[in-house]
C-alpha cells in the first residue's frame, strides 16, 4: 500500500515539476541546443546588468472570479485554468456580497488534502473567511507556500462547493527570475 503510495507522490512530483519547468520556459527565446556555441556561452549568456521588469518580478493581487467575484453558480475550477499561472507571494482575492435576502452567504475554506477538497468534506477543510470577511476590499491570501492549495465555500456543508462549482485548486510556480527581454 505504502509502495503504491510512493509512486503516486513520485508521479505526481515529476509532473508538476515538468510542467512548472516547461511554463516557465516558455516564450523566453532559449537557445536551440542544436545550434549552441559552447565557447561563446558567457558572451552570451553572462552577467550583462540587464534592467529586470518590474512589473513581472512583483507579486500581483488577483481577484478570485475576476468581474464575477465569488458567488454560486461559476465554475472556479475553469477560471482558475484560465487565469494561471499563478506564483509564489501572488494574493488572491476573494470578494463576495454580505448575507442577504437576496443572497447566499459564502465564505472561504482551504482543505489539505486532495482527497477531502474532491470530496467537498469541509469537515476536514479550515474555515479561513467567513461570512463577512470578504465584502468591500475582499479576504486577502497570499500564496506564501509552494505547495498545492485547494479553496471552496464551505456553506451549507459543501453543498456550494459540490453543485454551485464553488472550488478550485492551484500550484502556485516560482516566478522567473530573468528578464522578459535583454
Amino acid at each position: 500500500m505504502s509502495t503504491i503510495n510512493s509512486v503516486h507522490f513520485l508521479t505526481l512530483f515529476v509532473i508538476v515539476t515538468t510542467s512548472m519547468f516547461t511554463v516557465t520556459m516558455a516564450n523566453k527565446d532559449w537557445p536551440s541546443f542544436a545550434n549552441f556555441n559552447y565557447t561563446d556561452w558567457w558572451s552570451r549568456f553572462g552577467n550583462h546588468n540587464y534592467q529586470i521588469n518590474k512589473t513581472q518580478q512583483e507579486s500581483n493581487n488577483i481577484i478570485v472570479g475576476g468581474s464575477q467575484n465569488w458567488h454560486f453558480g461559476y465554475n472556479y475550477s475553469d477560471w482558475a485554468i484560465k487565469n494561471g499561472p499563478f506564483y509564489l507571494n501572488d494574493t488572491l482575492v476573494f470578494k463576495y456580497d454580505a448575507p442577504n435576502a437576496t443572497s447566499f452567504p459564502h465564505s472561504v475554506y482551504m482543505y489539505s488534502s486532495w482527497k477531502s477538497f474532491m470530496k467537498c468534506d469541509v469537515k476536514k477543510a479550515k474555515m479561513i473567511a467567513n461570512h463577512t470577511q470578504g465584502v468591500g476590499e475582499g479576504f486577502k491570501f497570499v500564496l506564501n507556500k509552494w505547495k498545492p492549495y485547494y479553496f471552496s465555500c464551505g456553506e451549507k456543508n459543501g453543498l456550494h462547493c459540490n453543485i454551485g462549482q464553488m472550488k478550485f485548486s492551484i500550484m502556485p510556480m516560482f516566478r522567473p527570475f530573468w528578464p522578459s527581454s535583454p
